[in-house]
């Protein structure tokens, strides 16, 4: 007997939730808004939408399918299937989050708050949800792959990110490595894929120029080093540049307890002790975007 489809409906906590998670109530919480000028209208109105967005796509789930609901803070714990299509309701960054827990599922991005969210990785309305979810179990949704960015640790640790990955310091100090051969004192590496090339990458390269950004769906990275300090002792030679299929971006820690993390989530991340190395490289896998 043939499985019936699981949806897994991917969000997060709201700004409202997080308020009332530490002040206890409502009443406390716009009581400590207002004493900033402030008031919890706007944030109570936003969690009304995303609170009924998720209750109509919870409704556009057909009867005799299969359900799973995850919150972002539980990605890391919770098993996606091979056949699971996901739905992520929320913001773009979400995307981003789930990312790097899928291995082809497809993924359909909904928009509850189209005034808030640029919608690059969430195109769709919260409406169109029963029709996406038919195609993409039928096999006929249209899909787009999003290249991934890699990171791989001479002692075979890794971790995958959707818009980038960052090399550097936890702290404000300087990160001290050794780049392609280089030996450098910067704010980090950062390495970006196409889709992360409108966000962090794209405020550097507008700073700086150099080679143009990979679009979405290229197989290709762009990389920066973050305020390279020239000095006697290190160089400024090697400050950005582009990686394609089969080739990689080595760094070598001389800095006890550099980092490795991807799309801006500094609590899954890789320590690195001195002189261990960690390549970054275009991943194996992609992100199936429903489009």
């Amino acid at each position: 007997m043939t499985l019936a489809p699981r949806a897994v409906v991917v969000h997060r906590r709201t700004e409202y939730d997080g308020l009332l998670a530490r002040h206890g109530t409502r009443g406390q919480a716009d009581f400590h808004l207002r004493t900033r000028g402030r008031g919890i209208a706007e944030v109570e109105a936003a969690h009304i939408r995303v609170t009924r967005a998720r209750a109509e796509v919870a409704a556009a789930v057909p009867p005799r399918w299969r359900r799973g609901a995850v919150e972002r803070a539980d990605l890391d714990r919770f098993l996606f299937a091979p056949d699971d299509l996901v739905v992520v309701v929320g913001q773009d960054g979400l995307v981003a989050n789930t990312a790097k827990y899928l291995d082809g599922q497809p993924v359909i991005g909904l928009n509850p708050d189209p005034g808030r969210n640029p919608g690059v990785l969430v195109p769709h309305p919260v409406a169109a949800c029963a029709d996406l979810l038919r195609d993409a179990a039928a096999g006929r949704a249209a899909t787009e792959d999003r290249v991934m960015a890699a990171a791989v640790t001479d002692d075979r640790r890794s971790l995958t990110a959707l818009n980038e990955i960052y090399v550097g310091h936890p702290s404000h100090q300087s990160a001290r490595y050794r780049l392609a051969g280089e030996r450098q004192s910067s704010s980090g590496v950062l390495v970006a894929t196409g889709t992360g090339a409108t966000g962090w990458a794209r405020s550097v390269w507008r700073e700086r120029g150099g080679p143009p950004l990979p679009e979405p769906t290229e197989r290709g990275l762009a990389w920066f080093v973050r305020e390279a300090w020239p000095s006697p002792a290190t160089g400024t030679a090697l400050t950005e540049g582009r990686l394609g299929p089969g080739e990689s971006l080595s760094l070598v820690c001389e800095t006890d307890g550099l980092v490795v993390f991807g799309d801006g989530v500094e609590s899954d991340r890789l320590v690195l002790s001195w002189g261990q190395q960690v390549e970054v490289t275009l991943a194996s896998r992609t992100l199936r975007l429903v489009r």
